[in-house]
């Protein structure tokens, strides 16, 4: 059996790797997307310290999980304003790193809708004009600095779209433990366990192989280790360091699996209920774990491998691990009636991320 793993990001890791930014733009202009609180919290003017006279334009309105009644105006300004601009450095959580990726591509038109068509399968999207992406995450989880993916989200049609084209990997990911320091230990509980779920979904995953199994095991291993330590030290470097590598691992990984059924729940659940992204993602894991186990002896092993013996413990195991971080496991402590469960979880196993995952369709875990 051949296997084939791929990705194309140049990963720069290590403190102080953002002032590495004017040697990876090499004198091209850039335009800076980031969050609204970057101002505040004096990161926006070390930015532009950093880039300098590369600096063309900031975009620093991204909301959490981009919409695209938000992204319009935003995107069709963009290519009407800067579009001799090179270079999108994004800096930011997913949220923003998912804003830069929709950003990068430009039609002719400079319609957005005619994007949002493309990603609901109404009509073909043909981009014509692309930008280069520098993925800077200040989070330890997203993944999205290494991946080609983009969620964005359409909450009036309640709907998640994907953007994926082979022009929306990032050229370089650039991992800075400092720029995680100041995060409240609420996102950094958030972004862990979406690192973990990362890791663990490229496991159960039809897609994997042992290049991805590498990365996720590591991942998770690192995670389970570091994570609560780190909710503990929030100002420890180490541990940031530790945790930054940690996601970036899950990243590699579910850059070559994408996600499987947790996430697929997931969508549902921050669509209802508007649960943050990596608490949606990570409280289904150990349900959807105690499916998985006996399905594949291959998979089996390398759950081992993360987990350690005996597996048949691991379910119970891992919900002591997230309910230790204070994060509740079952659907009925997000007000989640069984009946609603169940449907949830059939629409997530029939969707293209529950596709991936290795147990069967039919089998429910309500």
């Amino acid at each position: 059996m051949t296997a084939n793993y791929f990705n194309p990001v140049q990963s720069v890791y290590g403190p102080g790797a953002l002032l590495r930014l004017p040697e990876l733009l090499a004198g091209r202009r850039a335009a800076l997307v980031t969050f609204p609180e970057a101002r505040a919290i004096g990161l926006l003017d070390r930015l532009q310290a950093v880039l300098g006279n590369s600096l063309a334009c900031v975009i620093d309105q991204v909301r959490p999980n981009p919409d695209v009644a938000e992204l319009a105006a935003t995107w069709e300004g963009f290519w009407r304003d800067h579009a001799d601009v090179e270079v999108i450095v994004a800096v930011g959580g997913g949220s923003a790193i998912d804003t830069a990726k929709a950003l990068m591509v430009g039609n002719a038109s400079n319609r957005f809708d005619e994007l949002v068509a493309g990603l609901a399968g109404q009509a073909a999207f043909a981009p014509t004009r692309f930008k280069t992406l520098i993925a800077v995450p200040t989070t330890a989880g997203t993944g999205s600095e290494v991946t080609p993916w983009a969620t964005i989200w359409d909450r009036e049609r309640q709907k998640k779209y994907s953007l994926h084209l082979p022009q929306t990997w990032p050229a370089y990911a650039v991992i800075d433990p400092e720029l995680m320091l100041s995060l409240p230990a609420a996102v950094t509980l958030q972004s862990g366990l979406d690192a973990l779920s990362h890791a663990l979904e490229s496991i159960w995953n039809i897609n994997a192989n042992p290049v991805s199994d590498t990365f996720a095991v590591a991942a998770v291993r690192d995670t389970l280790d570091v994570l609560p330590r780190l909710l503990r030290e929030p100002g420890n470097i180490e541990l940031r360091g530790r945790m930054a590598l940690a996601a970036l691992k899950a990243g590699m990984a579910f850059s070559n699996t994408k996600t499987a059924l947790a996430h697929s729940i997931s969508y549902e659940m921050t669509l209802r209920y508007g649960l943050p992204h990596g608490i949606a993602c990570s409280f289904p894991l150990p349900l959807v774990l105690k499916r998985a186990i006996g399905r594949r002896a291959d998979r089996d092993a390398v759950l081992v491998q993360a987990l350690g013996h005996p597996l048949a413990d691991a379910p119970a195991r891992l919900a002591a691990f997230i309910e230790s971080l204070g994060v509740k496991t079952r659907f009925a402590d997000y007000g989640v009636s069984d009946e609603e469960a169940e449907q949830m979880v059939l629409h997530a196993q029939g969707g293209a991320r529950g596709k991936n995952f290795i147990g069967t369709a039919e089998e429910s875990l309500a």
